[in-house]
C-alpha cells in the first residue's frame, strides 16, 4: 500500500491540506540549496586545516580526521538512507537530515577541542547522507521524463560547482573571519533551506515494507571497512592491517550482495536495479567522475601554492573558470539532454574533461603565466557541464518510482567511493612522482609545499603534472561506459510519454 509521508493516502506530488505548485522546479531549487551546502562541506575544510590545527593544538593525524570523519559518515550510510526515503518519504528524511546537519554545523563552530570537532563532523556527515539521495529521488518521481534531463543537469551542475566552491569559500572565510565561520555559515543557509523545503517539497507516497535489518548491518560494516581502509591507507603506509580492512570490507560487501539476492522479503538494495544496463553503466561512469573531481584538485593546488607561490585563496580562485562554465552551460545541457542521445552528450563531456587535464599537465611549468592555466581550466568547466546531468539522467531514466530512493542511494554511494579512491590514489601517485623527480623529498614534501626551494620548482612541477594524468586516464574508463549507453531517442521516455 502506498501512503504519503504525512501518513495519509496521497497522489504523487501532493500533500494533504496544501496546494502544491503545478511546477516541480520550486521544490528542486529548495532541495539543491541543501545539496549544495553539504557538498561544499566535503571540501571546504581542506583550506582551513592549518588554522584549525594551530588554534586547537592538534596533531597532523588528528586534524586530518576532521575531513575523514565527515567523508566516512557521509559515504557509509548512503545505501541505507536512500532506502529510508522510499520507506518514510524523501521529504521527511531530507528535512530530518537537514536539521541534523544544521545543528551539527553550529556545534562544529562552537567546539573547543579537536576530539569534539571530529564527533560533530560525524554528525554532519550523517545528516548529509540522509539528504543526498532524496534530491535525486524527488527529481525521478516529480519530473516528467521529457523534463528530467534539465532537472538532472541542474543537480549535476550544483554537484560539480559545489566541490570547487568549497576551497574558495573556505579561503575567504578563514582569512576574513576565522575557521569557525566555515561552519557557522551553514546555520542561516540551513534554516532557510529547511523552511523552503518544508513549504515547497511535496509529500510523495511511501511504501509500507519490512526493513532488511541484516542488509543494513552488512552494508554499513562492509562500507565502513572498505572506505576506512582506502581513506586511511596512506596514513598507515598501506601496511598489512590496512589491506586486511579492505579485503574484509570487500568480503562483507560480497556477503551483502549474496543476501540481497537470497532475501525472500524485501532487500535493502534490489539487485534488479542492475538488470538495467544503463543504470550499471552510469554507476561506473559516476565512479570515475567522483575519482577525477577529488584527485585533480590536489596536484593543481599543490602546484599553485608550492611553485607559483599563490595563497590558498588565490590558488582556489584559479578554478573560477571551471565553476563559471559549468554553471552557465548547465541549462543548455539540460535542454539538450531531453532531446539528444545522452551517449554523445556525456561522451563529449568526458572527452573535454580528460583532454583539459592533459592540456593542463602540459602547461604546468614553473614560469607559466596564469592565463595559460585558465584556458584548460575553462575547458574543464565545459567538460563538467556535459557530464553530470546526462549521466544522472541515464541512471534513473528507467527506475520505477518505488525504487527511486534505493537507486539514488546506490548512485551516490558509487560516486562517494570513487571520491575516496581518488583521494587515496592521487596521494600515492603524488608521493611516488615527488620521490622520482625531486629525490628524497628535500624541501618538497607535501606537508610543507609553501617552502619548496626555487631550485626544485621544475622537478616539483613535473611531478604534479604527471600526477594529473591519473584522473585523466580514469576518465577514459568513464568515457567507454557512457559511449555504451543504450537509451534510444525513439523510446517512450525520450518522447516524454
Amino acid at each position: 500500500m502506498a501512503v504519503s509521508d504525512t501518513g495519509a493516502s496521497a497522489e504523487p506530488g501532493t500533500r494533504p491540506g496544501v496546494t502544491e505548485p503545478s511546477s516541480p522546479w520550486p521544490a528542486l531549487w529548495a532541495l539543491v540549496l541543501g545539496f549544495f551546502m553539504i557538498l561544499v562541506d566535503s571540501t571546504i575544510v581542506s583550506v582551513a586545516t592549518p588554522a584549525i590545527q594551530s588554534d586547537l593544538g592538534a596533531s597532523v593525524d588528528a586534524v586530518v580526521w576532521v575531513t575523514s570523519a565527515y567523508l566516512l559518515a557521509y559515504a557509509v550510510p548512503l545505501l541505507i538512507t536512500g532506502r529510508l526515503g522510499d520507506r518514510f518519504g524523501p521529504r521527511r528524511v531530507y528535512l530530518a537530515g537537514l536539521a541534523i546537519f544544521t545543528v551539527a554545523s553550529l556545534w562544529c563552530g562552537l567546539t573547543g577541542t579537536i576530539a569534539w570537532l571530529v564527533v560533530a563532523r560525524v554528525l554532519q556527515g550523517l545528516g548529509a547522507s540522509m539528504m543526498t539521495p532524496q534530491t535525486m529521488a524527488v527529481i525521478t518521481r516529480t519530473f516528467p521524463p521529457n523534463k528530467r534531463g534539465q532537472a538532472m543537469s541542474l543537480w549535476g551542475a550544483v554537484a560539480g560547482v559545489a566541490t570547487l566552491v568549497g576551497p574558495i569559500l573556505g579561503g575567504v572565510l578563514v582569512d576574513g573571519l576565522g575557521w569557525e565561520w566555515i561552519f557557522f555559515v551553514n546555520v542561516p543557509v540551513g534554516v532557510v533551506g529547511f523552511v523552503l523545503a518544508l513549504r515547497l517539497v511535496p509529500a510523495l507516497p511511501t511504501h509500507v515494507r519490512r526493513f532488511d535489518v541484516l542488509g543494513v548491518v552488512l552494508s554499513a560494516v562492509g562500507m565502513f571497512l572498505l572506505v576506512f581502509g582506502i581513506q586511511e591507507g596512506q596514513s598507515y603506509d598501506w601496511g598489512a592491517g590496512v589491506w586486511a580492512l579492505i579485503v574484509s570490507g570487500l568480503a562483507v560487501l560480497a556477503g551483502f550482495v549474496w543476501w540481497q539476492g537470497r532475501n525472500p522479503a524485501e532487500p535493502l538494495m534490489s539487485l534488479s536495479l542492475f538488470r538495467d544496463r544503463n543504470f550499471s553503466l552510469a554507476n561506473i561512469a559516476i565512479t570515475t567522475v567522483g575519482f577525477a573531481v577529488t584527485a585533480m584538485a590536489f596536484p593543481i593546488t599543490f602546484y599553485a601554492q608550492g611553485v607559483l607561490g599563490l595563497s590558498p585563496t588565490r590558488a582556489a580562485l584559479l578554478l573560477i573558470p571551471l565553476a563559471v562554465f559549468s554553471g552557465a552551460l548547465a541549462p543548455f545541457v539540460g535542454r539538450l539532454t531531453d532531446r539528444a542521445h545522452p551517449r554523445w552528450i556525456a561522451g563529449f563531456g568526458m572527452t573535454c574533461w580528460a583532454a583539459s587535464l592533459v592540456w593542463l599537465a602540459a602547461v604546468m611549468k614553473p614560469d607559466a603565466a596564469i592565463w595559460t592555466l585558465e584556458l584548460p581550466i575553462a575547458l574543464l568547466g565545459v567538460g563538467n557541464a556535459f557530464v553530470w546531468g546526462p549521466v544522472a539522467t541515464t541512471a534513473n531514466r528507467n527506475l520505477p518510482p518505488a525504487q527511486a530512493g534505493a537507486g539514488a542511494g546506490v548512485y551516490n554511494t558509487t560516486r562517494q567511493v570513487g571520491a575516496v579512491l581518488g583521494s587515496a590514489g592521487i596521494a600515492v601517485l603524488m608521493e611516488s612522482r615527488i620521490a622520482a623527480n625531486v629525490g628524497g623529498g628535500g624541501g618538497a614534501r607535501t606537508e610543507s609545499i609553501s617552502a619548496i626551494p626555487v631550485a626544485l620548482h621544475g622537478p616539483f612541477s613535473t611531478a604534479m603534472a604527471q600526477a594529473l594524468l591519473l584522473p585523466a586516464g580514469v576518465l577514459l574508463v568513464g568515457l567507454v561506459a557512457v559511449l555504451t549507453f543504450t537509451v534510444s531517442l525513439r523510446s517512450p521516455v525520450a518522447r516524454g510519454q
